[in-house]
């Protein structure tokens, strides 16, 4: 079976748990987001960043840092065995497909294109953090390729909450 990451919204994280025996979660919201009840959720390993969506230093807001980026690396590198990790942020859209993509690339150096090609065939939505994706870029030492190649897929289709989708773990995907 292919490791995946799913990826969700909060709206849609009930439902994708529900499709998973048991997985790691990671969880991005805003500072001051309504607190959440995670009793129910089958996870085994659950880290929760707190950061604003933003790509730009804004006043009063919390950027995504590298500190932020590589707890997120951190959560990838500590996944146990085949077991699934799911991402989930407000909308499923810019922070949780960022950190899905980080996660990927991290895994697999070379392959930064055709991992984000893979994110834009699995949702039109998606738009990842350009923030998030640059610092990953320069902590990972990647020269730029991970920021190309997701200036390259582009901004995905507007709405308001993302479907749940999964992105493969490992590459080359065949």
């Amino acid at each position: 079976m292919l490791a995946m990451i799913y990826v969700s919204s909060l709206g849609g994280l009930q439902a994708t748990a529900a499709l998973l025996p048991s997985f790691d979660l990671l969880t991005l919201l805003s500072p001051g987001a309504e607190p959440c009840d995670w009793n129910g959720l089958a996870r085994e390993r659950h880290v929760q960043l707190a950061f604003h969506d933003i790509v730009d230093i804004t006043p009063d807001l919390i950027a995504p840092d590298a500190g932020v980026v590589r707890a997120i690396l951190d959560f990838g590198r500590g996944a146990v065995g085949g077991r699934p990790m799911l991402i989930h942020c407000w909308a499923g859209i810019s922070r949780s497909s960022a950190a899905a993509y980080v996660i990927a690339c991290d895994r697999n150096p070379g392959y930064e294109r055709a991992i984000a090609d893979e994110l834009r065939r699995r949702s039109l939505y998606v738009t990842p953090n350009k923030l998030m994706v640059k610092l990953a870029d320069a902590i990972l030492g990647r020269d730029g390729r991970m920021n190309e190649a997701i200036a390259r897929i582009g901004r995905g289709a507007e709405t308001a909450e993302g479907e749940p989708y999964q992105l493969p773990l490992r590459w080359p995907t065949v």
